[in-house]
């Protein structure tokens, strides 16, 4: 620490000198020039513009790629990237992953950054980052690849051998949508020196891999290939940064509407404050950067205070330790953490809760920006770090031109809603963190949806001091946070308090107390209202036990204190990682199998490498072309009104902005099939698309787009199910599926049971936008588009309807997609025929890829539903009868809903033979934006609902789980309720493996006997299959063609009708085509899905492209095979090349298409009776969870899956899709909730507020088996599709929670029926654990206020 101070005084030295020689009124010399580097290279700028951010600056500027855009909020890891500095402080190089998306280009003087280019490519050798995560499967789609890579590679920079933890933290702030995670953190964990078979985290008994049969069980991947990691090879830090002299110059920017300045001194920054108060301090700009991208924030003037000495201090006091206010959370965490290991722990109680709260505080993209003086001056009120400050007593240093002033950082700090008492020319300068002493305790606690990279629902400071010698209170501080609009004290309760023992007299007091003092108004923001009021009491009784624990172990013998009983020990224990298990299973290729032939063999993804190394091209990825615009939506902002007037005339006037365009402008229809392309006249959902903005950049054009002035009629919105149901507000009519005498059924049954479920919408969180280019060809109407869709034909026949010209015109281009999942079958056309129309108008090339917020805002997602049930069962648990109504929330326009409803009543029995049923549904036409396809289409709501009811079955029967769901599954040849008879059920053989490969009767002892020891922790099991019908519902889409070129060389062009957006499809193309034709993978190229190429395709979906794109690319390989017969037969021996080159000499032609349709589908589509599928792909998971019965957290301890994939075409890659889907079904069923308000707002637009999966939510232990010796007939080379069944698995993590919330209510004797609706979040979970804190914080009756969100 002295050694620190002296390089500091040597620092401060040299910049009084500077001013001692010429600089007068506290400021210095200014420049406009700015210096960094850029993968090696010297980039010199001026006169930058501040709005500028490096992202931006990388693609557009300098064409590196690489780096992508997923959310613009810092919340995705897509745009990751390493920055180097030399910290003079600290005489060092220092290494840190930052988001591209926020860091603005100002920020990066005498910086050096590297980019994922930067560290290898395909075209030179790739960095064992790179390699291993291509050949250890953890890259699907690809988008998020690259950000992936920069972050555990700046880990690697800064530590060589980390620890798998070490690997897992890292990616907290990088989301992948696709993978799972597993197959990432299992290429990784080769980087750890613990690195062992099962993901580093050793393997757990019989499930071990080591343990398995070789036979059965090969290897994905043989890390013993892997190049070593070699820190010599490492690009070297330019030493030109390292030899800078400490800048001599103010930095100053001017753009057109944002000036920067980056002031080297105090005195100078305090007189730039007096001169422009309002002016905001950024270091990170994780906070102001996001004001003004989202909220629509300008800040004329921003002052960068990074380099000031004073701001950047650390010192250690007498009281505590002193961090400038611009250090970042990442060094004050590194400083702590050293003060924890080396000081008494008497003394750290407040740095360890400061820790606990930084170890979930964002991702360490943040983390390394962000400022701990932005922190406290931004004042949210669900700030991570304020109620510990408040509560610990920091005092903070503030100083402005006339003062310099300390004081005690307390709940009178915060003056309102993101105020403070600092005047608006004071600075923050620093904040200490003070020590403890003894009888001094000190915890920190947060509730959040997610438990890492995300923002608390609640969460609180607590100290307590004794008077010495005694349990008595001398000192008592609780400061929460999300408890009203500032970081609230609860000095009514802690002033009670005083005086007071430590004991259970105390602890019931407290909680009356603080239920009293902290009161929210049931409209408040946020919601969650009984939630957030039990969380405040919930969290002193953790504090209350953690501080009878240490008051026990501190002054045993000195005086009497509580015992603390057994079974609450568990609540006192901080969150803890489990170590990590993957073992995956699945059956190997016969040993007699030609060595070309790599059909069954775990093939990495053909595009895998170029994933890593950012090489791979998407659609906003590909040059800029001559004469190029860009466009932006305007959107409304009502969910149903009348337009009154369109005023674009101040928007027309800004830089840049080219035109307008509306309804108007549209030559052709205005209708694409039952919704607008432009509203016209009226608008039907928030989002509905008024008109574009076209301009010479994206900034200025979506700039201008918010100026457009729109005026409006209010018209009454249907938001909600419920409200559609009332209103008798319906897409279609009612649609029902019935099958035996309903009737007859409930008079055989013993019991009857009645019920309901909801399960929410989601949102499909591909990391890459809706995204189109249009470029116009100039005659004849003719135009190519270039867009990130499922449906490439679709796209191009509703864009020539809407230009007026015949299809053949229009020519759609897809290279690959940044995810899908559905919501690129159909909702990618909002998108691209509003930018053909503009590239209509304008004659230009046009380019709009939506920002993350306003593609969340205007695309829908996952139909929400309602289900009511009616069930008869007799004694043994067989099921008899069946009543069910569905309803499903459509949005404002049709688009698929029909046919998600038709797909969930098909599904509505899950695995179950049901002889008398009757299933009806409701697609519900509200003003939201309108839903649509998304991976399971319906199919997983209606098994939802179907588990519902087997789970209430259950409940009331008493009869073990397993036994009611197996002896209720359909057998072969029983009849489906609509007259399709099974064939080949492999649903047993599933359910019997999974049930012997997770152990599950021993285990369920264990779950019970934990139980009985545990009263805050409970644990669930849960067992549950699934069978998912596998073609499109619409019969005529059960079609598919193929385009095989061979070239004169022998390389051989493949086309199909099927899009790659991660699934492994074109390898799996590729696979088959190499099998049938007889040559290496390497010769078999995919260039692009194009509508020219291939026409009439129907959309990638349905999970059959495989199945049918397959059976196609084989009939063209067999036409050519054919042809090439002859040739074969004169030269037997000859080689491929020359029996090519002979078939073209004798002028036999080289290309052939192949064309499939799905046989024996036969189905009428009136009474929903029939054929409907080719076959069905089966499943099965259990899983084990824990919650926390206080907060309503839960851990994912455990998974098994057992996937009925047939003959796998590539292990690895169906591995990847069971993973993949598996965990975005954790996200349906656990985490990811769309909040609107009751208007129609949607609430939560990117990942700040909609939280999907990290790698720290997959299932500790994450076992996946695929069913050996299970052949499928009816599909290509006896395989099966593997993309949307593994989804609705992870209920089986819903229904474990269910399982774990009976025992908690059980506990306290509460054992009737409730209800648990999807997904199963925090607050649901809290709010069913039922207890006298829940009791203490009643709800507000329903219709006495007006929520701030509603259930859709």
């Amino acid at each position: 620490m002295r050694d620190r101070q002296t390089r500091l005084q040597r620092l401060q030295g040299k910049i009084a000198r500077r001013m001692s020689h010429g600089i007068e009124n506290s400021m210095m010399s200014q420049s406009n020039e700015l210096v960094f580097f850029v993968n090696g290279h010297k980039v010199v700028e001026r006169n930058v513009d501040p709005e500028l951010n490096l992202l931006t600056y990388l693609r557009r500027n300098l064409g590196l790629i690489g780096t992508k855009l997923g959310c613009g909020e810092g919340g995705c890891g897509s745009c990751t990237v390493m920055i180097s500095k030399y910290n003079a402080l600290h005489e060092k190089i220092v290494h840190m992953a930052v988001n591209a998306c926020l860091a603005p280009l100002c920020s990066l003087h005498l910086t050096a950054v590297t980019t994922v280019e930067g560290i290898g490519s395909t075209a030179t050798q790739l960095h064992p980052v790179q390699e291993r995560i291509a050949k250890a499967h953890g890259s699907q789609c690809g988008f998020c690849t690259p950000g992936i890579v920069m972050s555990v590679y700046t880990l690697l920079r800064n530590n060589l051998n980390p620890t798998m933890e070490e690997i897992e933290d890292t990616l907290q702030g990088n989301l992948c949508r696709c993978t799972g995670y597993r197959a990432i953190l299992e290429g990784y964990s080769t980087f750890t020196q613990s690195s062992s078979c099962c993901g580093g985290g050793g393997g757990r008994g019989k499930n071990c891999c080591k343990e398995q049969p070789r036979e059965k069980s090969p290897k994905l991947f043989e890390s013993s290939d892997f190049k070593p990691l070699d820190p010599t090879q490492e690009p070297i830090f330019p030493p030109e940064l390292a030899l800078s002299e400490y800048p001599q110059s103010t930095l100053v920017f001017k753009g057109e509407r944002v000036t920067w300045i980056q002031p080297q001194t105090l005195n100078e920054l305090l007189a730039l404050k007096a001169q422009h108060p309002d002016a905001k301090l950024v270091v990170g700009n994780t906070e102001v950067g996001i004001e003004m991208k989202f909220k629509n924030m300008l800040y004329p003037v921003i002052l960068a205070p990074a380099h000031i000495p004073e701001l950047t201090v650390t010192q250690s006091t007498d009281r505590g330790i002193l961090f400038g206010a611009a250090c970042t959370l990442t060094h004050i965490g590194n400083v702590l953490k050293k003060a924890v290991d080396e000081l008494p722990g008497y003394r750290t109680e407040v740095f360890r809760a400061v820790l606990e709260q930084l170890r979930w505080f964002a991702g360490w993209q943040i983390r390394n920006v962000a400022a701990v003086g932005g922190n406290i001056m931004t004042a949210s009120p669900i700030s991570d770090l304020n109620p510990l400050f408040v509560a610990s007593g920091c005092q903070l240093t503030v100083a402005s031109q006339e003062s310099t002033r300390v004081m005690q950082m307390d709940q009178d700090f915060f003056t309102g809603y993101r105020k403070t008492v600092l005047s608006p020319q004071e600075v923050l300068l620093s904040v200490e963190i003070p020590y403890t002493r003894k009888g001094e305790y000190f915890s920190a606690f947060k509730q959040a949806q997610r438990r890492e990279d995300d923002v608390a629902i609640v969460n609180c400071g607590m100290r307590v001091a004794f008077k010495e010698g005694t349990d008595i209170v001398e000192e008592l501080e609780l400061s929460y946070g999300g408890m009203g609009p500032t970081t609230v004290s609860a000095k009514k309760t802690c002033q009670d308090l005083l005086g007071k023992q430590w004991t259970k007299e105390l602890l019931q007091r407290a909680c009356s107390l603080l239920a009293s003092e902290l009161t929210l108004l049931p409209s408040v923001p946020g919601g969650m209202v009984q939630f957030r009021r039990t969380l405040s009491l919930s969290f002193f009784f953790k504090f209350y036990l953690r501080v009878l624990q240490k008051l026990g172990q501190d002054f045993k013998g000195e005086f009497p204190v509580e015992s603390i009983p057994p079974e609450y020990i568990s609540a006192t224990e901080l969150f803890h990682k489990d170590p990590a298990s993957f073992v995956q299973l699945f059956q190997g290729v016969l040993p007699d199998q030609m060595p070309w032939d790599t059909v069954g063999h775990s093939l990495p993804h053909l595009s895998s490498f170029k994933h890593a190394t950012g090489e791979a091209i998407y659609c906003n990825d590909l040059p800029r072309f001559e004469k190029e615009l860009y466009l932006a939506l305007v959107t409304s902002t009502e969910a149903h009104a009348q337009i009154s007037s369109i005023d674009a005339g101040p928007a027309l006037k800004l830089a840049g902005v080219t035109c307008f365009i509306s309804a108007e402008d549209v030559p052709g229809s205005n209708m694409t099939q039952d919704e607008t392309v432009f509203a016209d006249g009226v608008v039907t959902c928030v989002g509905h698309i008024i008109g574009a903005i076209v301009a010479d950049t994206e900034a200025h054009a979506q700039i201008a787009a918010k100026a457009v002035k729109v005026t409006y009629q209010k018209l009454k919105p249907i938001i909600t199910i419920q409200e559609a149901i009332m209103h008798e507000s319906y897409h279609t009519a009612p649609v029902k599926m019935e099958n035996g005498n309903i009737e007859q059924g409930f008079e055989q049954a013993d019991d009857i049971i009645e019920g309901e479920m909801h399960i929410g919408g989601q949102e499909h969180f591909y990391l890459e936008t809706h995204s189109t280019v249009a470029v116009p060809k100039g005659e004849e109407g003719e135009m190519e588009l270039f867009i990130s869709t499922q449906s490439p034909s679709q796209s191009q026949s509703l864009i020539a309807k809407v230009l007026g010209v015949p299809t053949n015109r229009i020519v759609c281009r897809v290279k690959r997609l940044g995810g899908g999942f559905g919501g690129k079958e159909s909702r990618s056309t909002i998108l691209s025929t509003v930018v053909a129309v503009a590239a209509y108008k304008t004659k230009c090339p046009i380019r709009c890829a939506l920002t993350r917020d306003v593609d969340m805002l205007v695309s829908g997602g996952r139909n929400p539903f309602q289900g009511r049930y009616k069930v008869g069962y007799q004694k043994s648990g067989k099921i008899v009868a069946v009543d069910l109504t569905l309803y499903c929330n459509a949005g404002n326009s049709l688009d698929l809903s029909a046919s998600v409803m038709q797909r969930a009543l098909f599904h509505m029995t899950n695995t179950y033979y049901v002889p008398n049923i009757r299933g009806t549904g409701y697609v519900c036409k509200t003003n939201l934006p309108s839903n649509t396809a998304f991976r399971g289409f319906g199919g997983p709501q209606g098994m939802f609902l179907a588990e519902s009811w087997m789970d209430a079955i259950i409940q009331k029967s008493g009869l073990p789980a397993h036994q009611v769901r197996k002896v209720n599954m359909y057998q072969e040849g029983n009849i489906t309720h609509y007259g399709q008879t099974m064939e080949d059920v492999n649903i047993r053989k599933c359910w019997d493996e999974c049930m012997d490969s997770s152990s599950y009767y021993s285990r369920r002892k264990a779950v019970d006997e934990f139980n009985r020891q545990h009263r805050w922790k409970k644990r669930g099991l849960a067992i549950i299959p699934t069978m998912f019908g596998i073609s499109f519902t619409a019969t005529f889409l059960n079609q598919a063609g193929a385009l095989v070129h061979i070239y004169t060389d022998g390389s051989v062009l493949l086309t199909h009708g099927g899009t790659e957006m991660g699934q492994g499809l074109h390898t799996r193309m590729v696979q088959v085509a190499s099998k049938v034709l007889g040559i290496p993978v390497s010769q078999i190229y995919i260039c692009e899905t194009s509508t020219s190429t291939v026409p009439n395709t129907s959309p990638t979906a349905a999970s059959s492209s495989s199945d049918m794109n397959g059976m196609a690319i084989k009939k063209a390989c067999q036409t050519l095979l054919e042809r090439l017969e002859p040739f074969k037969a004169v030269n037997p021996t000859g080689t491929w090349e020359q029996w090519v080159s002979m078939a073209y000499m004798e002028r036999v032609s080289l290309s052939a298409t192949g064309f499939y349709k799905t046989p024996g589908l036969n189905c009428n589509s009136k009474d929903h009776k029939g054929t409907f599928f080719n076959y069905f792909s089966y499943g099965a998971a259990c899983s084990e969870v824990e919650i926390d019965c206080l907060t309503g957290d839960h851990k994912n301890l455990r998974t098994d899956i057992v996937m009925d994939v047939g003959q796998s075409l590539n292990p690895a890659l169906d591995i990847g899709q069971v993973e993949g889907a598996f965990t975005q079904g954790l996200g349906l069923f656990t985490l990811e909730e769309l909040r609107y308000s009751p208007d129609g707002v949607l609430y939560t637009r990117g990942p700040g507020t909609y939280k999907i999966p990290t790698a720290g939510d997959i299932p500790a232990v994450f076992n996946v088996s695929l069913l050996r010796d299970s052949p499928n007939k009816k599909a290509i080379y006896s395989s099966k599709a593997v993309g949307e069944p593994p989804l609705f698995l992870a209920a089986s993590i819903f229904f474990a929670i269910r399982d774990a919330i009976v025992a908690a209510r059980a506990a306290f004797g509460v054992m009737e029926p409730f209800c648990l609706h999807s997904p199963a979040t925090p607050d649901r979970i809290r709010n069913a654990c039922v207890d006298p804190m829940t009791e203490m914080c009643p709800p507000a009756e329903p219709g006495t206020f007006t929520p701030w969100n509603v259930e859709v």
